[in-house]
């Protein structure tokens, strides 16, 4: 059902039914498309916000990607129509909008395109999907080959729909100046301003074809008649009507006439986007529609996915983990801090975290989300709900909401970078902000840490407003009394992270007010939301305590209980009772949930996270970014076993079953997958498949300075291994301030703490010094039995 080549750098599926809503991704700075393996496909391009090229049937709200996405024969994808022109027979590649049952089909994800293969009626079937580095445009090649032993006469019909496209303008027609397709609309707006704004958007979209086709259709009613999609009226024509859509729903449907001998194969190419005019529509299929600028696009595409390939590779008694962390790990972490989501104003715990995984990729880049974050720094150090990243651009929709914990995952994701390049130059930057404040970062830093100390109530508890890491948790604290018990301890944590940089910037003093700082708050924490075996989730405006024993729904959530943990909150004795109550309420075969039992219908006083669906989203589902949370507090105190069960569940497979269930393949790790698993086992386990999610820098992290123990401080490369308890070794490649780590890692009765060895000689101590930019060391790393 579903295989990797030989070294990791696809995944195929064989069946379009087994995983119906499974898909890979592709993207540049400018655009983004996910594809599934039945040819659904959600794409969209930055103009500077969010746009499309290719709509819904009807009018679209403008919305994010949304989880466990549905798709319906009208929904906007890339399809093509086969005939046999002998007996009328029909088929669809890749599997949509025909469905007829396929002699052989192989979907291909690869870390650079896209592909099918698919046989049926004895024609064999291949599409490819390719991306630019830069401009907004598919490109699309179609190969037709006859299997059989007899000459054959099919046509071929590329099917992309335009979709609704606006109420207000709307065309399309067949241009051969152009050769193809061009659909034509108008953004509707209402207010005045917005003609301005909008006059320079692209609102065109076309489909070039290189071949001149026999026939084509811009009109969607003319091409499906009383057919519909699975048998449309026009493919019973000889040819296509050549309509042309005027204030119709447009679409680009072409035609080739194909006699193909045995083993005879036709490959078309086509290209399909969004333009301004036909100018820019010229300059792109002069650009790209032809043999040669297809290689040359796929050659470079592939050559700047490569630039993701990250800093580890590893070889495991799991090969199934190695080929997810050598692969496609750090691919997904590249996609976050490459685009930011495509998005000009993401939120800023987003922003910081996913620019904390391209510390371990192009450190050069992290650096530079700090600088912009800082310099919108608010002017009581507050951090903005989000981080606006073009000009003009406006906080929107949730960033609009008031949130509390923004300043926290400064010095949270600025441990990672530090640790990765020792890069504490950064610190004396003087960055002048968007008040017309200028503050080293190091300055603005200490801002933020004395805002989040100030942030807090008469108990010494941090208020939470309409949300904090969980945006949904929006009426606990919404008039003006609630208190986060996550972020009273995240709080702590943060604090003792800055605490340790004031110490290496030698500044004690400094160094000593933020660690009392953080007593204070965990004792605060420890009177007022300990519960005897965990800590609560918070109270809310009405003093009431939620995430508690007498709770029926939200009992127990999971990133107190983490947080306490990094935050030094929680005693050896405290975590003892903790990890058994996690183990036994919320551990599932998928994971680890973010909060056990569901809630099953609104509660006033903690928000909307209780309407969402029991065991979807933040409503107890298996919520990865919180999983992921709790992995990097279970390394910290040593939990190897149960950090590596965590971390492991949130890779796809390898069993057939569990695939089946989560429906997914395993080329990134999404948001949620669904829990509620004694309430609806049916359902558990499902994938929200939206692969945006803050997750994966954690995820890498983990992996690199938590199962393989391999983190830099300021002066070289610490080794701390934690294998799981039933591996005996692994090897390691570890890219490391420009320096390449060959690293074997085996556990020896003969050791009792961590022993490396180089050059045949013992080293001091654990950690690995004068390290030169361009050499290699091979070494070898002793563990305890």
């Amino acid at each position: 059902m579903l295989r990797s080549t030989e070294d990791g750098d696809r995944y195929e599926l064989l069946s379009p039914t087994a995983l119906p809503k499974a898909g890979g991704f592709l993207w540049n700075q400018k655009m983004m498309i996910q594809i599934t393996c039945r040819g659904y496909a959600t794409a969209q391009f930055m103009q500077p916000e969010p746009s499309k090229y290719a709509h819904a049937p009807n009018l679209e709200a403008k919305t994010f990607m949304q989880p466990e996405q549905n798709y319906y024969a009208h929904h906007p994808g890339r399809f093509v129509y086969v005939k046999d022109e002998e007996t009328g027979q029909l088929f669809s590649a890749p599997y949509e909008p025909v469905r007829a049952p396929l002699d052989s089909f192989v979907f291909s994800v690869g870390k650079s395109d896209v592909g099918w293969t698919i046989e049926h009626l004895g024609i064999r079937v291949e599409l490819t999907l390719v991306i630019p580095t830069h401009d907004v445009v598919e490109l699309w090649s179609v190969k037709v080959t006859n299997l059989t032993a007899r000459p054959r006469r099919v046509s071929v019909y590329p099917y992309f729909p335009f979709g609704y496209m606006s109420w207000m303008n709307q065309e399309a027609e067949w241009r051969p100046d152009l050769g193809g397709i061009v659909s034509n609309s108008i953004t509707p707006y209402q207010k005045a301003i917005d003609y301005f704004k909008n006059k320079f958007l692209k609102d065109k979209s076309y489909f070039l074809c290189e071949t001149p086709p026999t026939s084509w259709e811009a009109m969607q009613q003319a091409f499906e008649g009383e057919g519909g999609l699975h048998a449309p009226a026009s493919l019973q024509q000889p040819e296509l009507g050549r309509s042309d859509a005027r204030y119709e729903t447009p679409v680009a449907v072409v035609q080739y006439r194909a006699e193909l001998k045995t083993d005879e194969q036709r490959e078309y190419r086509f290209i399909f986007g969004p333009a301004y005019d036909d100018a820019e529509i010229r300059t792109v299929r002069d650009k790209y529609l032809s043999k040669e600028g297809f290689a040359q696009t796929a050659s470079e595409y592939a050559a700047y996915i490569t630039k993701g390939r990250g800093c580890l590779q590893i070889e495991t008694p799991d090969k199934h983990v190695d080929n997810f962390v050598n692969n496609w790990l750090p691919r997904q972490c590249y996609y976050h801090g490459d685009v930011n989501r495509l998005t000009t104003d993401p939120q800023t715990r987003n922003y910081l975290q996913d620019n904390m995984g391209m510390s371990y990729i192009k450190p050069e880049v992290a650096r530079k989300a700090f600088l912009i974050a800082v310099s919108q720094q608010e002017k009581n150090g507050a951090m903005p709900d989000g981080i606006l990243l073009t000009e003009g651009a406006e906080l929107k929709y949730i960033n609009q909401i008031p949130h509390t914990d923004h300043c926290i995952w400064l010095p949270v994701t600025l441990e990672a970078y530090l640790s990765e390049t020792g890069d504490y130059a950064l610190l004396k930057e003087e960055v002048k902000g968007m008040h017309g404040d200028t503050y080293t970062v190091f300055e603005r830093f200490s801002r933020a840490m004395d805002w989040l100390l100030s942030a807090r109530d008469e108990r010494g508890l941090s208020y939470i407003a309409q949300g904090d890491w969980c945006d949904p948790l929006n009426m606990v604290g919404y008039k003006g009394k609630g208190v986060s018990g996550w972020q009273t301890v995240a709080t702590a944590f943060a604090l003792k992270l800055w605490a340790d940089v004031c110490e290496h910037e030698g500044k004690p003093d400094l160094a000593a007010q933020y660690r009392a700082g953080a007593k204070i708050v965990n004792d605060a924490a420890n009177e007022h939301l300990w519960d005897g075996d965990w800590f609560a989730r918070g109270i809310t405006d009405d003093n009431v305590t939620f995430g508690i024993k007498k709770d029926t729904e939200g009992r127990i959530w999971l990133n107190p209980q983490t947080w306490s943990i990094l935050s030094g909150a929680a005693s050896t004795e405290q975590i003892a009772k903790m990890l058994p109550e996690v183990d036994s309420q919320m551990s599932t075969p998928y994971g680890t949930v973010m909060f056990a039992p569901p809630y099953s219908g609104m509660r006033e006083d903690v928000g909307r996270v209780t309407q969402k669906y029991p065991g979807s989203a933040e409503n107890g589902s298996v919520y990865n970014h919180a999983a992921v949370f709790y992995v990097h507090s279970l390394y910290s105190i040593g939990e190897t076993d149960r950090a590596y069960d965590v971390l492991r569940k949130m890779i796809p497979g390898p069993s057939e079953e569990d695939y089946v269930q989560r429906g997914q393949l395993p080329i990134y790790i999404p948001n949620y997958y669904r829990g509620a698993y004694h309430q609806y086992p049916r359902t558990a386990g499902r994938s929200s498949q939206l692969f945006n999610t803050g997750t994966v820098s954690w995820v890498y992290r983990s992996f690199i300075e938590g199962l393989c123990g391999l983190r830099g401080d300021a002066e070289g490369l610490r080794f701390e291994p934690q294998l799981p308890s039933f591996w005996d070794a692994i090897k390691v490649t570890r890219l490391f301030r420009g320096a390449t780590f060959v690293i074997n890692i085996r556990r020896s009765a003969d050791v009792t703490g961590v022993v490396v060895e180089y050059g045949g000689k013992t080293l001091p101590e654990a950690r690995f010094t004068n390290i030169q930019p361009g050499k290699t060391y091979e070494l070898s790393v002793s563990i305890p039995k």
